[in-house]
């Protein structure tokens, strides 16, 4: 049966959908889980032979080449997307990551891990994902309905968003609970193998309409439509600032190790308790979905989290006898918000943009997301190394409470939204029901 003439229904009850779900779930998880690793490795491969600013500076440079491969590819990334067959875009790009995984995992177990080893995976990481974004964020509404559209783009967000804040929970503890160190990498792997496994469970799908123009034109409505919605534009700009501000796990290796003092297990605590707090609301969200002033709860979202990061970053400060649990709480509380924000923005940015636009549109989102968060990571090493780990956790919180109450009167059309529905469904609605009436 054509998915357009199926009866309403739940997507996990879809098997396309199902799959796909579980795919992003276990990529996500498996990229978080080593990226936390890799920092740590970095940070500690660093500190036998640099100080202190020479290890952060260290840091930074690996979330910039990170950056590097995914800004460099942007351009094509959402054209591609909107292109070709997005399942087989999202299968070859889990299956370079998956061999990314298996390559560090062999030279940890092995001990012949190096920081060249790690600066050219990270690369290759960054230029699979360039890849993968766009493709798994577009997928998602070819596989439901459009009377489900929305709670489908809501579960796809939590997915995502779990992935992003509970692997490097895992990855923390996989690694300081094995031998060799090599146990993240390896779960990894196993990870990214059955997130291959679901896409290739996924069937046939409708394609979006290809458009006749030239590519390079087709590249330009993008950016145009996200220029000129102000909307979508302000929401992926409010994520790209305030996260590439106020960031945090480029310097948990640095707070594990050398302010709180607690090594490998302590890190592995500090990279769980965004997880908790993100999935704590994840699990409010699937039984009470956010329908009503969604605009104004994501801006408040935002200045929690940067308010939870400025706690995080002075724990050590204001009550040293219990520093560690304070911080932990906080990155919790942050957790928490950006889930909240993370979920609005992601519905919103998918609802107000058309089907054939998705894969551009995605792309811009993904170059913010991971300026965002690689190039965070890069300013947060950068940061630290000039002013220490302690001042670059408060420029970064502070700016992200900044730049929050700067969007909130640059861009009125957030503290305006109301409901997920763009402008047209609404009257569309209401169009139909003065027919019904009349």
């Amino acid at each position: 049966m054509d998915i357009a003439s199926r009866p309403p229904t739940h997507p996990l009850g879809i098997a396309n959908f199902r799959a796909y779900w579980v795919a992003r779930l276990a990529m996500t998880i498996a990229q978080n889980a080593m990226i936390i690793v890799v920092g740590w490795q970095v940070y500690t491969i660093a500190r036998a032979t640099m100080t202190v600013p020479q290890a952060a500076a260290q840091l930074g440079l690996i979330g910039l080449l990170q950056f590097l491969p995914l800004f460099l590819s942007t351009p094509i990334t959402g054209y591609v997307a909107d292109r070709f067959d997005r399942r087989w875009i999202a299968r070859i790009t889990v299956s370079l990551q998956l061999a990314c995984a298996l390559i560090l995992a062999v030279s940890t177990y092995e001990g012949w891990i190096s920081l060249p080893v790690l600066f050219s995976v990270a690369m290759l990481l960054g230029l699979a994902r360039a890849f993968a974004g766009p493709a798994f964020g577009a997928l998602a509404p070819n596989l439901v309905p459009r009377e489900v559209l929305p709670t489908a783009i809501a579960l796809s967000s939590i997915s995502w968003q779990v992935g992003t804040i509970i692997g490097p929970a895992v990855g923390g503890f996989a690694y300081a609970h094995t031998a060799t160190h090599s146990g993240a990498y390896w779960l990894s792997s196993a990870l990214f193998g059955i997130a291959l496994a679901c896409l290739l469970l996924i069937g046939k799908v409708a394609q979006p309409p290809r458009s006749t123009a030239r590519p390079i034109k087709q590249i330009i409505d993008g950016l145009k439509y996200v220029g000129e919605n102000k909307l979508v534009l302000g929401t992926i700009t409010l994520d790209l600032f305030a996260v590439f501000l106020a960031g945090t796990n480029a310097l948990l290796p640095i707070y594990a190790n050398d302010i709180f003092k607690v090594g490998a297990a302590g890190l592995s605590w500090l990279a769980a308790a965004p997880a908790v707090g993100a999935a704590l609301i994840a699990i409010i969200f699937s039984f009470r979905p956010l329908k009503t002033n969604v605009g104004p709860k994501m801006l408040v979202s935002v200045l929690i989290y940067g308010t939870a990061t400025v706690i995080f970053g002075i724990a050590h400060l204001i009550v040293p006898a219990h520093a560690f649990a304070v911080a932990v709480g906080a990155l919790a509380v942050a957790g928490g918000a950006d889930m909240f924000s993370v979920y609005i923005r992601q519905s919103l940015i998918q609802l107000y943009t058309p089907d054939e636009m998705r894969g551009r549109v995605g792309a811009v989102s993904q170059l913010t997301i991971s300026a965002s968060n690689e190039l965070g990571e890069a300013e947060s090493g950068f940061l630290a190394s000039a002013f220490g780990p302690v001042g670059a956790v408060l420029i970064g919180g502070g700016g992200a409470i900044v730049v929050t109450i700067l969007w909130t009167y640059l861009f009125p059309s957030i503290r305006r939204a109301k409901t997920f529905d763009p402008p047209t469904s609404r009257q569309d609605a209401a169009d139909k029901e003065m027919e019904a009436v009349s």
